[in-house]
């Protein structure tokens, strides 16, 4: 405190003040080296019997495509996080397939796969001056789980899950939607906690389902058919044939509107869009080899 005024504000940090239970301090307690130091993020004498550094890349899709099959927008949003269990002030570095840095190298050939990253932002831990020299992530961790670093790619993506229906109209009051999945990426790699809203009518009356992969529930909540798929295999194609009644009043002015789009929800474990790489990682003082051992992406 001074004057009054807290000068320090890490959660962290203030918990070792602020204490429920009043008591009688018989000596005289230092400042831990978290507020006098610039490691603010870090508390000092910190043990573990086994180094360990985690490191997953997570990275999300917003993609757009219209009925035509053409895309409209598409995003990459990515994240490195990290764990880190790692005794004393560790100094860690790690590296990327940054476009920046291969051109800076004279490596900006095709064959090389750079990754030309957009909107940066980096946690509180990495030395920015570094990082703006030689493109080098260099960084003290905290202690636990943090993301590392945000970043965000425009680049054309292909849907790595494409989606195709076919509306049949038999009647006034009858429709039949018929759904084609395919997953196009590569078969070594599985989707999983796959789902598909498929829209219909507010007033859809009966619909009747059948799938050749998973099971797909009508949920009037949503006014759509939810086809949930736990593991989709890179390659594969399954199918969903919905039939179902309107009333006639409806059908007649439903048969020239337009369909809402389909939603496409999925997660594929150990797969980058952008094909990022963590080129190495390393901690100053530990073996190289307890550090990296636990890198994913």
């Amino acid at each position: 405190m001074d004057f009054g005024y807290p000068q320090f504000t890490e959660a962290k940090i203030l918990s070792e003040y602020i204490k429920t239970d009043a008591h009688k301090m018989e000596v005289a307690v230092k400042p831990p080296m978290a507020v006098t130091n610039a490691v603010s993020w870090r508390s000092e004498g910190i043990k573990y019997k086994k180094n360990e550094v985690f490191l997953d890349v997570v990275e999300s899709v917003n993609l757009l495509v219209n009925s035509n099959g053409t895309v409209v927008r598409s995003e990459v949003v990515g994240a490195l996080k990290m764990r880190t269990f790692l005794s004393g002030m560790p100094e860690c570095k790690l590296g990327l397939n940054d476009k920046v840095l291969f051109e800076a190298q004279g490596r900006g050939g095709k064959s090389n796969k750079a990754v030309d990253l957009e909107d940066m932002k980096f946690h509180q831990c990495v030395r920015l001056a570094r990082f703006d020299n030689d493109r080098t992530i260099s960084f003290i961790p905290p202690d636990g789980a943090f993301d590392l670093m945000t970043y965000r790619l425009s680049q054309n993506v292909k849907p790595l899950i494409w989606v195709e229906c076919l509306v049949e109209r038999h009647s006034r009051s009858r429709t039949e939607y018929m759904v084609k999945a395919r997953s196009q990426f590569k078969e070594r790699s599985s989707a999983t906690n796959v789902e598909i809203l498929l829209p219909l009518p507010p007033d859809a009356i009966t619909p009747n389902v059948r799938t050749s992969q998973g099971a797909a529930v009508y949920a009037p909540e949503k006014e759509a058919m939810v086809w949930k798929i736990k593991n989709f295999p890179g390659g594969k194609e399954f199918l969903l044939r919905c039939k179902f009644g309107l009333p006639s009043v409806e059908a007649e002015e439903e048969a020239k509107g337009r369909m809402p789009p389909i939603r496409v929800k999925f997660e594929i474990p150990y797969f980058t869009v952008s094909g990022i790489q963590a080129a190495a990682i390393g901690s100053i003082g530990y073996n190289r080899r307890a550090c990296d051992s636990g890198m994913q992406s």
